[in-house]
């Protein structure tokens, strides 16, 4: 199915939702800006996505870390999740299918046979409710929301989405991600899938990047990328990022490039350090800090002659993603920790990203 198909259907799932809810308003698509300090974040509420973040260089030379389009029109066509938040369920699910309480769900498959960060329409593919929109004061933030229906995609359950941006002093952004079952249990995986590339968003490749990921362990895959349902130590293996090293110095062992989850080393359910990369030419650093069980650490091995901002083609490897997250096709997996979000239950995601400069 056509992806124009796919969104004019999206848009009569959404206003027919809204109709059957008492209203047939359908929020408006724009962009907004937060600004603290020396760092500045746009946003659009379709998919509820980062479109830009600026940031001096060690030189004080002003620039846009973050891949994407020069319209939002530009975004409704994206095919590589540039920027957004994607669920109900991020990453993988085997076969598009699982269990829950003893009814078997079938989803809407959208790589070959498997699910892929939701679905056909995905999050990141809707509309979102502006809730709140703060420009000013301490803590500059926005809010999006989403009701999703049940049978979305084929899960279970309506589900209550929140995610909200905030930028705070000493170059600080926080995503927090939260989600309410409101009716049924409903597996929940919120990520959010920002393209970073610290030299700049049009600079070339991120293979000189230097990263470190706290990981010990990652989560082996087949030849789809679905998880095998097993643990594997990074030490002797391409994956070992426990001490820093570039994207690029063991890259040609893998067939692709990085698509893979890291079980981040710590108490899950506490924020703690998941990943720093640095860029030497430009000076700047990123830390990324959260309560997740896993990080998906992706090279954008995928993207080829994709025309963004200022009419840059991005190419592969051109910029890398650190989606926190928990484990990819946990419904399927037992061992994996859980991902079933009750009624009167809440699920919470947070990433801290805290940027700086270094010499």
């Amino acid at each position: 199915m056509a992806k124009v198909s796919l969104l004019l259907f999206s848009l009569f799932i959404i206003v027919a939702s809204a109709i059957i809810n008492g209203s047939a308003a359908v929020e408006k698509v724009g962009i907004y800006e937060l600004k603290k300090g020396d760092l500045s974040v746009k946003f659009t509420n379709w998919g509820a996505t980062i479109v830009s973040v600026f940031l001096p260089d060690k030189y004080g030379k002003m620039g846009d870390i973050v891949l994407g389009y020069d319209s939002v029109n530009d975004y409704k066509n994206d095919t590589s999740y540039i920027g957004s938040i994607v669920g109900r369920v991020a990453n993988r699910i085997g076969g598009a299918q699982f269990t829950l309480n003893g009814v078997h769900y079938k989803l809407i498959p959208n790589e070959v046979k498997n699910m892929l960060h939701g679905g056909l329409i995905g999050f990141s593919d809707v509309v979102w409710k502006v809730n709140k929109y703060k420009k000013d004061g301490y803590s500059p933030s926005i809010v999006f929301a989403y009701d999703s229906y049940d049978g979305e995609e084929g899960f279970p359950g309506a589900l209550r989405v929140t995610v909200t941006y905030t930028l705070y002093p000493g170059n600080r952004l926080t995503v927090r991600m939260k989600a309410k079952a409101l009716n049924k249990a409903t597996p929940v995986n919120l990520a959010q899938h920002t393209y970073w590339n610290l030299g700049n968003h049009n600079s070339g490749d991120i293979l000189s990047e230097q990263v470190q990921i706290f990981a010990s362990h990652y989560t082996p895959v087949d030849s789809q990328l679905i998880p095998t349902g097993k643990f594997a130590a990074v030490k002797g293996t391409p994956y070992d990022f426990l001490k820093p090293h570039t994207v690029g110095s063991r890259i040609n062992k893998l067939e692709n490039g990085y698509d893979i989850n890291y079980v981040i080393d710590g108490v899950d359910g506490k924020l703690k350090k998941a990943a720093v990369v640095k860029d030497k030419k430009s000076g700047r650093v990123m830390e990324l800090f959260t309560n997740q069980a896993g990080v998906q650490f992706y090279t954008a091995n995928s993207l080829k002659d994709v025309k963004g901002k200022d009419g840059y083609v991005y190419e592969p490897h051109g910029a890398l993603c650190l989606e926190t997250q928990a484990f990819p096709d946990s419904v399927n997996h037992p061992n994996f920790p859980s991902t079933i979000v009750y009624p009167g239950k809440e699920y919470k995601h947070v990433m801290v990203f805290k940027f700086s400069i270094s010499s």
